[in-house]
């Protein structure tokens, strides 16, 4: 886990001194900050719009169909940035749908506003999620209390609610800001200046790798700045209630007249999100299809993905397996290092990562360069801590008195795990396994660099094909994607159901 870190900083370090003032002291390092702060806070910005009142109305009030409503707002999450970028960049220009079915020739999406739309509108869910669990959590009781002592329900919002909120909120945020800060596909489509699409154009035209490497650790450092912010607005912060009753259910608030608008809000975010890649994708489908070469194309690209990813998520879930248990029954200060690494390759822009274990590969492990075994230790590098979730909860609900009781009956380490902890573990482990496996399935930033010449997936071949302005070639695919990863959505919900 520390391989990137460390040779990335080797590789930014070798540079001569007069050669590494140049680097870290450029004007151009300042715009790339604020094109990226600005960036990263224009998409928290429309997120937050979308996310919080749609929590709201699913929560809050008497709206009708709360459960498609929370489907709605899920369902984004299978339409990665790169393919909602492509579903924005298919409306405007002289091909653009608009142009070609009612003659309106619109001015092509991109640059700044096309990179919030895009990141925006995949983004959005993970907010929505987390405020939609705080306010079903939440204690009406206290709204009601600061009520009957004359607060308004402005300032019931601003003094009692939002404060209960904060945790979900920064949940949601960093999430967000740390994706957007790492996010490759959509910014590089949109042609936005940011920290990514230099670190790209960089690696991609191999000019300058010490810069690409600064730009990755300053990148790294603003991710990381992110993470400590989040820490410090929430230091002791105590939200629990410390009376000696119980939540109780309040009634919802009856909306009326104002139903009308709500709806036509949460239309207007369900267009955005779910309904324009979907009119996209069918427009290049249907009516505008491209040749059937592509679409036979399209089941050998899926295996292709599938046949890297199947075997990253085993690497994932054959590393998270003997950490986690190390942690749940030998807990210790070693043991907690030890977890606490496994969130390094997570935490790392994908960009930043790739880069470093391209330094490594050229460096110490050459044979491994431009191979599919570095892409696929590098994917399961990345999804780690992804993959040590399930399988960590799955021995904490394991008692421990039952490895006890086989020893006692003589059987040594190896055989209680076998016979008696490996059976307890299985669904946490397939959950693991699947849960990498549909991240590396329409992974991106990593790919594109790592992957061996000529090995494309189904995100790289969606990529390459709409940055080359191939857009009807890059539809079946991009729905390949779409399609699997609504898998994805129905994982989400099933495990919210049980």
């Amino acid at each position: 886990m520390v391989i990137p870190l460390v040779y990335l900083v080797l590789r930014a370090f070798q540079a001569e001194p007069d050669l590494l003032m140049e680097l870290v002291f450029r004007q151009r390092n300042l715009d790339l900050l604020f094109n990226t702060l600005k960036l990263t806070f224009g998409v928290l910005l429309l997120a937050t719009l979308m996310a919080m009142p749609t929590a709201w109305l699913v929560t809050r009030t008497n709206i009708r169909f709360k459960k498609t409503i929370t489907l709605l707002a899920i369902v984004p999450l299978a339409v990665p940035g790169y393919v909602m970028a492509y579903a924005l960049m298919g409306l405007g220009g002289h091909y653009g749908v608009f142009a070609q079915l009612f003659g309106w020739q619109l001015p092509r999406i991109q640059g700044y506003s096309g990179a919030v739309l895009a990141l925006g509108f995949y983004t959005f869910p993970y907010l929505f999620l987390n405020l939609r669990a705080a306010l079903l959590g939440l204690d009406r009781s206290l709204e009601e209390s600061a009520q009957s002592l004359g607060y308004s329900r402005r300032e019931i919002f601003f003094r009692i609610l939002l404060p209960h909120l904060a945790p979900s909120l920064m949940a949601g945020w960093l999430v967000i800001g740390l994706y957007v800060m790492g996010d490759f596909g959509a910014v590089a489509l949109m042609r936005y200046e940011a920290f990514s699409y230099a670190i790209y154009t960089q690696i991609s035209g191999s000019f300058d790798r010490f810069y690409a490497a600064w730009l990755s650790l300053m990148l790294l450092a603003l991710a990381g700045s992110f993470v400590l912010m989040e820490t410090f607005v929430l230091k002791r912060k105590r939200l629990a209630s410390v009376g000696s009753g119980i939540a109780r259910l309040k009634k919802p608030v009856q909306l009326g007249w104002l139903a009308v608008p709500a709806w036509g809000y949460l239309l207007l975010v369900f267009l955005s999100s779910v309904g324009l890649p979907v009119m996209i994708l069918v427009y290049w489908l249907v009516l505008a299809p491209p040749d059937m070469s592509f679409f036979l194309q399209v089941p050998g690209t899926f295996l292709r993905s599938a046949a890297a990813a199947f075997p990253a998520a085993l690497v994932a879930a054959g590393f998270a397996l003997p950490i986690a248990y190390l942690l749940v029954r030998y807990p210790s200060r070693i043991s907690t290092v030890i977890e606490r690494s496994t969130y390094v390759g997570y935490a790392l822009p994908p960009l930043t990562l790739a880069l470093a274990m391209v330094f490594f590969s050229l460096h110490t492990a050459y044979f491994l360069y431009q191979t599919l075994a570095l892409l696929i230790f590098t994917w399961a590098i990345a999804t780690l801590a992804l993959a040590m979730g399930p399988i960590r909860s799955a021995l904490l609900q394991t008692r421990s008195n039952l490895e006890e009781a086989s020893f006692s009956l003589g059987h040594g380490a190896l055989s209680t795990f076998w016979y008696v902890v490996f059976p307890r573990l299985k669904r946490g482990i397939l959950a693991s396994i699947a849960l990498v496996f549909l991240f590396c399935m329409k992974e991106l930033p990593i790919t594109f660099l790592l992957a061996p010449t000529g090995y494309t997936t189904l995100a790289v071949t969606v990529f390459t094909r709409t940055s080359e302005g191939l857009m009807a070639e890059a539809a079946p695919f991009a729905a390949a994607i779409v399609i699997f990863s609504s898998l994805s959505v129905g994982m989400v919900l099933n495990r919210e159901g049980k």
